[in-house]
């Protein structure tokens, strides 16, 4: 017997695929074109190391708290709803760290871009589960790989921006970008207006029941907890590198601002053929357990570069270091592939984010207290190395292959 054919990618799909890569497009946008410009912002601002780190800290943190709320809000007013509002959100942002008089403001206007960009993190594997639940790979490798662009953009041209128009255009820029990212949910969120209401009455009678229930319910899935633990390594060392290696390697390996920031952006830009793997990888292994041990091989290997030889092979150490999250497509992908429904995988979405994000937000601050306790960059390069074995545990798990739902069921 032969299996239907699958529809066509674009077929009455079109728009829920623009908004989805539009949407991506704007997750690390806010994120990324920070560090390689502080310099230029403390020229204006008292922007000291404390500073730095609090502002590295507040994108985990944000998103942490979005992965306990984006379950709930969009259970009660629809996953279109509340990614158009998120897309709103990052606008305003933009706008305001950007155009706001002083130090405040700059905070306010991160933790709000920041807040849109957590909320849009965790409804976007839903999403893509909603539209393309035939095409979850595909759809995986085609947002994963927008988010890579979002990532090694913003440090290859911020500097440069912020030379020739000033640190607030450098930042104000991206305010445009996510104009772009809120035109098509606004007709999406039109279009299925009724659909909504219909959703939001008639709930699943499936093993999900309620968004808020469901989400405290994963802890006690071991399946949810490996695949957190992948996220969260690879949240805490790509937030250390977003906000301390262009200081990181001025200091160590010599090389100016704009140079750091060219770096940063290489690390950012590893990630576009490894997002464009990986999650094919993914789908063909029966061991995605051997995926996350590369990446956590990369990740010690290239601090160890970093560590030991900064100005030898700088470039080959900030690549290794940028290999370490192709554990972030692998986690995305198996949001999706180790649950069976939308409601589910918002649920394990919330649970994974919301771990890994909180666990991300320490790479940062720890990264810069002991620098700060101990004047040199050794021991935070070892701490967060030793850190990532981490993942090491939680490959055997997710070697098992075993369904969320079916742990809950036991």
């Amino acid at each position: 017997m032969t299996s239907p054919a699958r529809p066509p990618l674009w077929a009455g799909r079109a728009l829920a695929l623009v908004g989805i890569a539009l949407l991506a497009l704007n997750l690390r946008t806010a994120v990324a074109a920070v560090s390689p410009i502080t310099g230029s912002i403390a020229e204006d601002l008292p922007l000291d190391e404390l500073g730095i780190g609090l502002l590295g800290m507040l994108p985990p943190v944000a998103f942490a708290v979005s992965g306990v709320l984006a379950p709930i809000v969009a259970r009660r007013l629809g996953l279109e709803v509340v990614v158009l509002a998120s897309a709103v959100a990052m606008v305003l942002g933009h706008l305001l760290r950007a155009g706001g008089p002083g130090l405040g403001s700059l905070f306010g206007g991160s933790l709000l871009v920041f807040a849109g960009m957590g909320f849009g993190n965790i409804l976007l594997p839903p999403v893509v589960k909603r539209y393309f639940s035939d095409r979850l790979a595909t759809l995986t490798t085609v947002y994963t790989t927008v988010m890579s662009v979002s990532t090694f953009l913003p440090p290859l041209v911020a500097a440069p921006i912020a030379d020739t128009a000033g640190w607030r255009t450098s930042l104000a820029v991206w305010a445009a970008v996510a104009v772009l990212a809120v035109l098509p949910w606004i007709v999406l969120v039109v279009r299925h207006r009724r659909a909504l209401r219909r959703e939001a009455a008639d709930p699943s009678p499936e093993l999900p029941t309620e968004a808020g229930p469901l989400l405290g319910r994963m802890a006690g899935s071991p399946t949810a907890w490996a695949v957190a633990a992948v996220f969260a390594v690879s949240a805490m060392g790509a937030y250390a590198v977003f906000a301390w290696l262009p200081e990181l390697l001025i200091e160590t390996a010599g090389v100016s601002e704009i140079a750091a920031g060219s770096l940063l952006s290489l690390f950012a830009l590893v990630g576009l053929p490894v997002s464009l793997v990986v999650p094919a990888l993914a789908s063909r292994m029966r061991r995605v357990g051997i995926l996350v041990l590369v990446g956590v091989g990369a990740f010690v290997a290239g601090w160890l570069g970093l560590l030991l030889a900064p100005a030898s092979a700088t470039v080959l150490w900030v690549v290794l270091v940028g290999l370490g999250p192709l554990l972030f497509p692998v986690a995305l992908f198996l949001i999706n592939d180790r649950t069976r429904d939308a409601r589910a995988s918002i649920a394990l979405s919330g649970f994974v984010q919301t771990v890994g994000y909180t666990a991300g937000a320490t790479g940062p601050l720890l990264f810069g207290l002991l620098h700060s306790a101990t004047g040199g960059w050794a021991t935070p390069m070892i701490v967060l190395s030793a850190l990532t074995l981490v993942a090491v545990p939680a490959a055997l798990v997710l070697n098992r292959g075993t369904v969320v739902e079916d742990e809950l069921l036991r």
